[in-house]
């Protein structure tokens, strides 16, 4: 049986949990911070043209993006933020206003975004007569109970939500180059159905060769994801898609699992590229579930560049090494704010932005060499 407590001896013991509180108190008051910094540092990272300055701006996609994070808003509403200034700058011919239209001449852009926080997700393809077809996929997001609309109905929802609606989203420039692009590939009103295609895309890379296109800007895609210092990770890809496509191809950016993917508990990852092979593949989706089985971002995206060289046998996508004759690149980062700029073929950079500014870094390449190669 314990022994009664005495008086004398609980006030003693009440005295020292006294002392060892008011000494924890003076503890947290000279380092404030050692209890309330978090283990996780802000980063954002993108596509290598979100650390280029634009027409008339202060700030690349990448600092608006981190600085608006870290002044506390919204991870998703900074990171739309931040590819606004890419979509609505007209001398870009790779997303929004003034990007590569179509075969027919009308532009035609693709986006989507995704919220880990809230585990909501938003996109539109196909939409026509708005510059910034990102803040449409993010109020689908935030106002329907769908997570992708197209076309017509994308415009119509749109307008529905006061976003004005322009007849024309060329540019002097990109009208320019799609003449050009018309000019080279119908000089006897369209070929053979058989051959059309790959007549469309042999004239497009002859233009990219010459210095007409930017190479980047063929498949021309943005991709922007963030993680806060709670740990709140978001994502938004956005693209006018590839250059002189058939009128109405979607590829990866508006595509869950494809173009961006994000899973709160784990991070994110998103694409630009050749949309068709990160779609057969759905690699945004398998790099985050690699990492949740413990991968580095830089790994993960390694073993999905892997799978779409595995399963690229066609030989009209393979060049003389037996290599696919197309560039891939992810964008990824974890829960942890460990991130990774991935591509098919060793060049390639990609955009990030911490505490210490804005960076432009190489991409971790999988195959030597060139595409083309």
């Amino acid at each position: 049986m314990s022994k009664p407590i005495k008086r004398r001896d609980f006030m003693r013991a009440g005295a020292v949990a006294g002392m060892t509180l008011a000494s924890a108190k003076s503890a947290i008051s000279q380092f404030p911070n050692l209890l309330v910094q978090s283990a996780i540092k802000p980063v954002v990272v993108s596509s290598a043209n979100g650390n280029r300055f634009r027409h008339g701006g202060d700030m690349t996609v990448v600092q608006k993006a981190f600085t608006m994070m870290v002044q506390g808003a919204d991870v998703l509403d900074a990171l739309v933020a931040g590819v606004n200034i890419v979509e609505l700058d007209p001398l870009d011919d790779s997303v929004g206003y003034g990007g590569l239209p179509n075969a027919d001449g009308v532009v035609q852009l693709d986006a989507s975004c995704m919220h880990g926080p809230k585990k909501r997700a938003g996109a539109v393809a196909s939409l026509e007569g708005v510059r910034t077809p990102s803040l449409v996929a993010k109020s689908v997001l935030e106002t329907t109970d769908h997570h992708l609309l197209v076309g017509k109905g994308a415009q119509m929802f749109a307008r529905n939500m006061g976003f004005k609606i322009e007849d024309d989203l060329n540019t002097e420039h990109s009208r320019r180059l799609w003449l050009e692009w018309k000019r080279r590939t119908d000089p006897s009103h369209y070929l053979d159905p058989k051959t059309r295609a790959e007549v469309w895309h042999r004239e497009g890379l002859k233009m990219v060769a010459e210095g007409l296109v930017d190479r980047e800007h063929y498949y021309g895609t943005i991709n922007c994801n963030g993680i806060n210092a709670k740990g709140e990770i978001c994502g938004v890809t956005t693209t006018s898609g590839l250059a002189w496509k058939i009128p109405g191809r979607v590829g990866d950016s508006p595509i869950l699992g494809a173009g961006l993917y994000v899973d709160g508990a784990v991070g994110a990852a998103g694409s630009t590229g050749r949309g068709e092979a990160n779609l057969y593949n759905l690699c945004s989706f398998l790099i985050v579930e690699e990492m949740r089985r413990g991968k580095h971002p830089k790994d993960a995206g390694l073993e999905a560049l892997r799978r779409i060289k595995a399963n690229t046998v066609e030989k009209r996508l393979l060049n003389s090494k037996g290599n696919p004759s197309f560039g891939v690149n992810f964008y990824i980062i974890n829960a942890k704010g460990e991130f990774a700029g991935v591509s098919m073929y060793q060049g390639p950079s990609y955009a990030m932005c911490s505490d210490a500014g804005p960076q432009t870094l190489p991409c971790e390449g999988l195959l030597q060499g060139k595409p083309n190669d």
